[in-house]
């Protein structure tokens, strides 16, 4: 490459190249370097833009897809618009704003902060904030008064005094599970109410007026939250309950189909399909404690709704899911033991696979009946029978394991390892006899939690029956009720 000075452009300078053959070429111009980096930083933008679009577009998608699979997340939104709308008349009527004076905005603030999913779980808060603040202000009402009777020396030590002890004790309480589970927010509204009434600079008649207009404005922001979720598409915390048993009723019996589909054609067959899919959804019911216990919370502030009286037991739907999760813990362990890599001898296939099936289908099949006994709320004159057969099979495969090492001593497997016993020095060879020993231990470790599995599910029926004695339940055969009623979504 060289500089060739072209007279025909004015003694201009330019650059030529040497290619093979001997010619020369005049290349295109070189690009400024302030230009590339231009490029290359509109080249960066494009990305991110693209990227900003993208993670814009999936968001989207997302929200899409949760309205649309949960409507009812839908409806809470606009009911919560919609109390914010009406309480907002407040701040912008001229006679509705004269009647409160200026404290609107504690309505407002009162629909933000106890607006709930639930119908219960908006009463809870709106009685936690109306006591709690009513019996606040009241008690600093009366401090206030105290200290004003006294002398000025003794003034500040009472109004700290009384918030030290009443800010201590109502914290305490909070510690205590009882009030924690029902009044927490209602402790915590009286430290914060108590604290600002007797902090303040007013007089005892100012604060009669002012704690009369807070009271006001909150009692119309909780009366328009409870209209609000009462009567416009209620979601009830008790039915929300209810389905969740159900619900993980009918997941826990769909594992135990999916043990039943690997014991179908010996361990193994089903196991990349069947088990894997059907059998994961015991996860759901070991997942569920803290929901289960926040909807009994919530349910036993609601009043007389659909089939659920005013005082309809909800600790016992604790107790069945706790009974769930018990098995729930077993089922998982089976669920370890079948996913390892193992293989057991072909006759104890034979020997094991078949009545490992029809107990896990036994137990689903128990399952199965008490979610429909729960969704129709009608008592089984099945169950019994089901449970009967259950037992049944537990029997056989109880007798099955006793009868294993008899089996397992005239098996061809064992019997081949026999014969390899004697070494060159006479000794006995144990090796072979600990290989079947290995082989055997995961299927009979999976026979004896089927067992166990069975025990659990008994436990269960037990406690549903104890709910549906409890809540009443309709007498009658849920096989032939599944078809004539169901449970109407309230």
């Amino acid at each position: 490459m060289y500089k060739e000075n072209d007279q025909s452009q004015g003694g201009k300078l330019e650059w030529r190249l040497n290619v093979a053959d001997g010619t020369s070429t005049t290349p295109e111009k070189l690009e400024p370097e302030s230009c590339r980096r231009v490029n290359r930083i509109c080249g960066r933008l494009r990305g991110l833009l693209m990227d900003v679009l993208v993670k814009i577009w999936m968001f989207l998608e997302t929200v899409w897809n949760l309205g649309k699979n949960e409507p009812k997340k839908v409806i809470h939104c606009l009911k919560v618009g919609m109390a914010l709308c009406l309480v907002s008349l407040f701040y912008y009527m001229r006679p509705l704003y004269d009647g409160v004076g200026g404290n609107a905005m504690w309505a407002v603030m009162t629909v933000v902060v106890v607006y709930e999913y639930t119908v219960g779980a908006t009463l809870a808060k709106c009685v936690n904030r109306v006591v709690g603040t009513s019996l606040a202000g009241f008690l600093g009402i009366g401090v206030h008064w105290i200290a004003n009777q006294s002398s000025e020396k003794m003034e500040p030590i009472i109004l700290q005094g009384s918030v030290f002890l009443l800010a201590a004790s109502a914290t305490f309480s909070r510690f205590i599970p009882s009030v924690k589970a029902r009044f927490d927010y209602g402790a915590m509204i009286f430290i914060l109410t108590f604290s600002l009434v007797s902090v303040s600079g007013y007089r005892v008649d100012k604060l009669f007026e002012l704690a009369k207009q807070r009271l006001s404005t909150i009692a119309i922001g909780t009366s328009i939250c409870i209209l609000t979720t009462m009567l416009f598409s209620p979601v009830w915390a008790g039915y929300e309950l209810h389905s969740l048993i159900c619900n993980n009723l009918e997941k826990l019996a769909d594992s135990l189909d999916g043990v039943a589909e690997c014991f179908k054609n010996g361990v193994g067959d089903a196991k990349e399909d069947a088990f894997s899919k059907k059998s994961q959804r015991y996860k759901c019911v070991l997942n569920s404690k803290a929901t289960e216990e926040s909807m009994a919370n919530f349910a036993r502030w609601e009043p007389t709704h659909g089939n659920f009286n005013f005082r309809h037991p909800w600790k016992e739907y604790l107790k069945v899911g706790a009974s769930m999760r018990d098995c729930a813990y077993y089922v998982e362990t089976l669920n370890g033991i079948i996913n390892s890599n193992f293989e057991p001898p072909e006759f104890l296939k034979k020997h094991l696979g078949g009545i490992c099936k029809k107990l896990s289908s036994s137990s689903s099949d128990i399952l199965k009946e008490l979610a429909i006994m729960m969704r129709t709320m009608t008592k089984s004159s099945r169950i019994g029978l089901v449970v009967e057969e259950m037992n049944f099979s537990v029997e056989d495969l109880q007798n099955a394991l006793k009868s294993l090492p008899n089996q397992s001593v005239s098996s061809p497997e064992v019997t081949a390892a026999d014969s390899c016993n004697d070494t060159e020095e006479g000794e006995p060879n144990t090796k072979p006899q600990i290989v079947p020993l290995m082989e055997i231990v995961p299927l009979v470790t999976a026979a004896s939690l089927l067992i166990e599995i069975a025990a659990k599910v008994e436990g269960i029926v037990e406690a549903t029956n104890h709910l549906a004695s409890r809540a009443e339940f309709d007498d009658g055969d849920s096989q032939d009720n599944v078809k004539l009623m169901t449970l109407q979504k309230v």
